[in-house]
This record gives C-alpha cells, structure tokens and sequence, in this order.
C-alpha cells in the first residue's frame, strides 16, 4: 500500500500526499524501508516523509548535494536532511555552513539554519540541541473565569491572555516538557490581539509569575484597536497522551497540543531568546479552531529556560 502511495504521489497525486504525511504523523518509522523509493522517484516535498530515514538515504542526499548535481533542489534536499535529524546529515549541514556547497548563493538561508525545520540547532557551544521534544499530550481547552484585575497590554489596552498555566509537578507537564529543562509553575502570558502580528515576550518565573517583556518592539503594521479586546475564556488543561509527538493540528479543532513537534503553516518560526539570541524551545500550539468556532492560525509557545524568557508567535495561511 505505501509503495502504492509513493508512486501516486510522484504524479502529485494530492490525495496520496496527504495519506502519506498522515502515516508520516502517526507512525514515524513505517516509512522508513520505502525512502530509498521516494528518493528514486525524486520525491522530495513534503520533507517530513524523510523523518526517521535511514543512513542509506542520508548519504545518497548528501552526495546529491556535493556533486552539485541538482543546485536547484538544493532547497528541498536540506529539508530532508533537517527532517531527517540523522547525525550524518547534522555533519554534513555543519561542514557546509564553511564549506557552501553548489546552490548555496540562491538560498535565503545558510544550510545549517535548516536544522530548525527539523527542531534542532547547533548552539555556540558545537553541541547540537533539540528544540522539541518526543512526547506529546492533547491540549483540552476548559472554560475558566475571567479576572477583574489582570494586566492590560500596553499597545492595545486589551486584558492579557493567559496562553498557559503549568506545573512540571503533573508528571503529563513535566514529560512534555522535559526537554526545556524548566522545573515549577510556568504562566504564559500574551497579548491575544497583537501578538498575531509580532513574536511577543514575557518574563517568567519558576514561582509562576509572568512579566510583560519591556524590550517587546511595537511594529509599525500594528492595527490601531478600535478598542480593547477581551482575551479567549479558555485556558489549555492536559488531555489524552498521543502516541506520536507530530500529532499536533494547526488546521483542525482538537489540533491543540502540549510538547511534541509544531505543526507549521508557513517556514518554521522558533522564536529567539532576546537574553542570549539562541533559539527556544518548543512548548505547545494552540489552534485557532480550538479557541473560536470560526478561528483560524495558530499560535506557538516558546520558552528559554536558562534566560527566564517565554514568547508567543501566530502563523496563518
């Protein structure tokens, strides 16, 4: 049946691509044996059906790559590497970041920047990080009570949302988030409204307290609000665990999700740490569709817990 899929979805058979990236999201290894197939048939989009690809594979890429063969898909073959996340491939992208391979000039990147579409780094340090982690729970959005006094932002005048509310003591909240290193009460606090137009940051605490970040950059294309808008009356509680941490849905109702990897609509966006510049981590999505029966985007959560930073950023189609 797969090798089936992969020959229809090298005639762009969109129903095959979308049961094939389903596979790729519910059983990460299963597409495994048949990448050598999808890379016979020259099909390179979408990337994410090279995760989990074998050294076999990431070596005929990284060959395609240096023989300079195909500059003009050198795009899509730095996707597969970062998806593939496989440590041939972290050597590689590393040697050419000095070393820029044939193409590299039309790139809007340079090649290791790729890794974060995979959900990794390499840090100042050389060591590489991973900015996901591999376990995921379904977000239930609960209604909870809006405060009288809470925090208004200070562009916009609307009451801050309350994007999150976490403690690594629920053992759901602290293996999804084991990779960020954060141990206590996380809030996460943003503007609802304005923080679809720019990443925001906040200030955090261990204790749970959530500070608007003062360096947060009013841009110009900022709408001015006709008035102040009240935050959603919903808060993100840990649901079910998943069993695949690419389960995430930024299109469908139920697609929220706390840990596991993004699900982007546009190029991935892991924010920067304002305190050190480093990327940070990955802390859950919540999709429109789960916070207003006609929302659409979603918003991404970040946090840095070395720096004591957390962001919000919003993609949409």
């Amino acid at each position: 049946m797969i090798e089936d899929l992969i020959r229809r979805t090298a005639t762009e058979d969109d129903d095959a691509i979308e049961e094939l990236c389903a596979i790729a999201d519910t059983d990460l290894r299963s597409l495994t044996p048949h990448q050598g197939l999808l890379l016979d048939l020259d099909v390179l989009w979408p990337a994410k059906l090279y995760r989990a690809a074998g050294a076999d594979v990431v070596r005929r890429v990284i060959e395609q790559i240096d023989g300079g063969r195909t500059p003009d898909r050198l795009n899509h073959l730095l996707l597969v590497l970062a998806h593939s996340a496989h440590p041939l491939a972290e050597s590689a992208m590393r040697r050419w970041s000095t070393q820029p391979p044939p193409g590299v000039d039309e790139l809007h990147v340079g090649p290791l920047r790729y890794a974060q579409e995979g959900g990794w780094v390499v840090g100042p340090d050389g060591n590489r990080r991973d900015l996901c982690g591999d376990t995921a729970y379904r977000w239930v959005m609960r209604e909870t009570s809006r405060r009288e006094e809470r925090p208004h932002c200070p562009w916009c005048a609307s009451p801050l949302w309350t994007a999150a509310d976490l403690d690594t003591v629920d053992p759901a909240v602290g293996a999804a988030m084991a990779h960020t290193g954060w141990s206590g009460r996380l809030v996460i606090e943003s503007c609802h409204f304005c923080a679809c137009y720019t990443t925001l940051y906040s200030r955090v605490t261990p204790a749970g307290a959530a500070t608007w970040w003062a360096g947060n950059t009013r841009p110009s294309y900022l709408p001015d609000a006709a008035e102040p808008e009240d935050p959603p009356a919903l808060l993100p509680v840990p649901g079910p665990a998943l069993p695949s941490p690419y389960q995430a849905s930024a299109w469908t109702r139920g697609g929220s999700t706390l840990g596991g990897r993004p699900d982007w609509i546009q190029d991935a966006e892991h924010a920067d740490c304002p305190g050190c510049g480093q990327p940070m981590d990955y802390v859950g999505l919540i999709g429109g569709a789960d916070l207003d029966e006609f929302g659409e985007g979603a918003y991404y959560l970040h946090l840095h817990q070395p720096c004591g930073f957390a962001a919000v950023n919003y993609q949409q189609s």
